[in-house]
C-alpha cells in the first residue's frame, strides 16, 4: 500500500499570514486537528502545518492575541513529509519516529497532495497490529533530561 492509497486527498489549508482565530476556526469547520500551511491562497507549496496542540500551547498558554498571531508564528516549519508514491510503512515509521499523529503528502516540487493521520491508519489500513503499534509510538512521553 503506498501514501496516495490512504491520504485524504487535497486537505484544505491555510497560508502564514491567516490569524491564529481563522485557523482555529477552519480547523472546526473542516473537523481537523491540523492544518498545512501553504505558501498562498493560489499555490499548494508546503511551508508549514499548524495543530490544535500549536494553539493551545503558542497561542492560548502564553495568553497571546488569536487575531493578531498569525499561523506563521506558531506553525512547524519544514514538517516530517512522505510521497504519495512512497510506500506507507515509510510514513508510519516517519510518524513513530518523530512522534507526530499527521504527516503531509507532498510530490516532489513541494506541492501538497493529501495527509495522512494516525486516524486514516487505524480505520484504512486494517492491520490493527500496526495501529497498535503506531498509536504506542507516537503517544510514547519524550524523555526530558534535566538541567
Amino acid at each position: 500500500m503506498t501514501c496516495a492509497d490512504l491520504m485524504t486527498r487535497d486537505p484544505v489549508c491555510c497560508i502564514p499570514t491567516d490569524s491564529a482565530s481563522r485557523v482555529a476556526k477552519i480547523m472546526k469547520t473542516e473537523d481537523v486537528g491540523s492544518l498545512p500551511v501553504c505558501e498562498g491562497r493560489h499555490s499548494r507549496k508546503l511551508v508549514g502545518i499548524v495543530t490544535d496542540r500549536d494553539l493551545a500551547l503558542h497561542v492560548v498558554a502564553e495568553g497571546r492575541d488569536a487575531t493578531s498571531t498569525s499561523a506563521q508564528d506558531v506553525m512547524t516549519r519544514a514538517p516530517i513529509t512522505c510521497s504519495p508514491e512512497d510506500d506507507l510503512e515509510k510514513a508510519i515509521d516517519a510518524m513513530q519516529r518523530h512522534q507526530v499523529r499527521r504527516i503531509p503528502v507532498v510530490d516532489q516540487s513541494g506541492q501538497l497532495t493529501g495527509i495522512i493521520s494516525q486516524a486514516d491508519i487505524a480505520t484504512r489500513a486494517h492491520e490493527s497490529e500496526k495501529t497498535a503499534e503506531t498509536v504506542e509510538e507516537i503517544s510514547r512521553p519524550s524523555i526530558v533530561r534535566a538541567a
